[in-house]
């Protein structure tokens, strides 16, 4: 029996991976949910004793930063790569919901980073002015790894063929006229 938690297979996405369920996406969410739990672990640690954590605390939360930007930029790449074959959404791929990728994963991805982003303003509200505010960098991690999810796995509509279109037999210079100023 099929669940409406099971995810749906994709097709093959030309330079991708083959299905929704594959090893990849869980490994995307595993690696939210554990970088959240470490970023909330430390930041709040950063926060209540900040001397000798502060120094474990920024580099990490550098790292996560640049981690999460650079998962943004592969989901870019991704999604454009996808966008010869389907009708890639903005929305859809860079923050989906329900109706573009599983339900668990959605509330996953949603809830890390609402968690990355609730801890990072409460650390940098608790010590301003600090380097306790480089918290504030990380739910780019959330918004990162959202997008890579949505990018790669996310379920688009095929592009309509050019040739099914109605006046798909365009020929070169039979342009429409202009109303303008220097249609003459």
């Amino acid at each position: 029996m099929v669940s409406a938690e099971d995810p749906p297979p994709v097709a093959p996405v030309p330079g991708g991976e083959a299905h929704v369920g594959d090893d990849a996406g869980e490994r995307i969410l595993r690696v939210d949910v554990w970088a959240t739990g470490v970023f909330v672990v430390v930041a709040v640690a950063a926060a209540i004793v900040p001397r000798p954590i502060l120094v474990l605390a920024v580099p990490l939360e550098l790292v996560l930063f640049v981690a999460g930007s650079a998962a943004f930029l592969w989901a870019y790449a991704v999604a454009v790569s996808r966008s010869r074959f389907e009708v890639v959404t903005i929305g859809g791929a860079f923050l989906p919901g329900k109706d573009v990728i599983p339900a668990r994963a959605v509330r996953v991805l949603r809830l890390a980073l609402a968690v990355q982003v609730v801890v990072a303003v409460a650390v940098a509200a608790a010590r301003p002015f600090t380097a306790a505010a480089f918290a504030v960098l990380v739910p780019m991690l959330g918004l990162g790894l959202m997008a890579l999810y949505g990018a790669r796995f996310g379920r688009f509509a095929a592009k309509p063929d050019e040739s099914d279109e109605v006046g798909g037999d365009h020929v070169e210079g039979d342009e429409p006229a202009r109303d303008g100023p220097d249609s003459g």
